[in-house]
């Protein structure tokens, strides 16, 4: 299902610096048609901007403003693998919507100052109300996380503080927000229940990774790549690891001063990429059994005290 413009909606305005607020508004810097994403995840994403599109619809003629006091906001959480294009959507979304983007995280709003967290969240919600633009929280796992239950000194305090205002923040909030992650079982079931639709990004098949070759190896780059060869031989790769590929290639190329990178050359990259992701992945793993090992041998110490 193609997502196309539609006609009622305009683009989005000219970015003006406002030095009161907090945060800036940019201008989206992709459209949908910088992204290839599966027939599903389209689909997902056109319903909920549709929702956007018949809000008055839904919320006034129907009589949602009263069954349904605090959603009439668009909020969306957008969760998979690192480089399947969450961040890109967020701003083809935005651009969509015809309004510009705030993008926001954590550390934009951290403070080593116990209750200015909140405040700085605070002020981020409303740059967003008075410039209305779209509000991008990207790795929102660090935002969204559970909140401390056994609470030990005063960042656990100030840390469920933070979480307690967000939620107030995204109750009141009546425009759209989007949330990106990595890590969504990181998530506070609290946030998982105000979040309108969740669109899992999962890693592009066969068909969508031959797209993605073909549509980001310029047509100028001299090369004799098969896309359909290339596409079929690697699998479980992202469009960033592809993205990353391709321009590892053309610098190999450029270096050996060749008239034509060969296919070999694109495989070399992503082979080299496939193999720097699984080992990562084993030293991930190796430092995880590690740590848990020290604390299972540090329990059993003062057990034995």
């Amino acid at each position: 299902m193609p997502i196309v413009q539609s006609s009622a909606v305009s683009k989005p305005a000219p970015v003006t610096k406002n030095k009161d607020l907090f945060v800036t508004p940019v201008t989206p810097k992709f459209s949908f048609n910088d992204l290839i994403l599966s027939e599903k995840i389209e689909s997902q994403i056109y319903d909920l901007l549709s929702s956007r599109e018949n809000q008055d619809k839904i919320f006034s003629d129907w009589g949602f403003n009263q069954t349904h006091k605090h959603q009439s906001k668009i909020a969306l959480n957008l969760y998979g693998a690192p480089g399947t294009g969450k961040t890109m959507a967020a701003h083809a979304i935005a651009n969509q919507l015809g309004q510009n983007i705030i993008e926001v995280n954590y550390a934009d709003i951290e403070s080593k100052y116990v209750g200015d967290t909140p405040k700085n969240l605070q002020k981020v919600f409303e740059a967003a109300t008075q410039t209305n633009s779209v509000l991008f929280f990207d790795e929102a796992d660090a935002m969204l996380s559970r909140r401390v239950t056994n609470m030990s000194n005063s960042t656990d305090t100030s840390v469920n503080q933070t979480r307690s205002v967000l939620l107030v923040l995204l109750n009141n909030f009546t425009g759209t927000i989007i949330f990106a992650t990595n890590f969504i079982s990181n998530y506070d079931p609290a946030f998982m229940r105000r979040i309108l639709g969740h669109v899992h990004f999962t890693l592009p098949d066969q068909k969508e990774r031959e797209k993605i070759w073909s549509r980001l190896t310029p047509k100028n780059f001299p090369n004799s790549l098969d896309f359909t060869k290339i596409a079929k031989d690697y699998s479980g790769v992202s469009g960033s690891d592809i993205s990353n590929a391709i321009l590892k290639a053309a610098f190999r190329t450029a270096k050996e001063n060749l008239s034509s990178a060969p296919h070999r050359y694109f495989e070399d990259s992503i082979n080299q990429i496939i193999k720097s992701k699984e080992d990562n992945s084993v030293i991930s793993m190796t430092s995880r059994k590690v740590t848990e090992e020290y604390a299972l041998k540090q329990l059993n110490n003062e057990v034995e005290k």
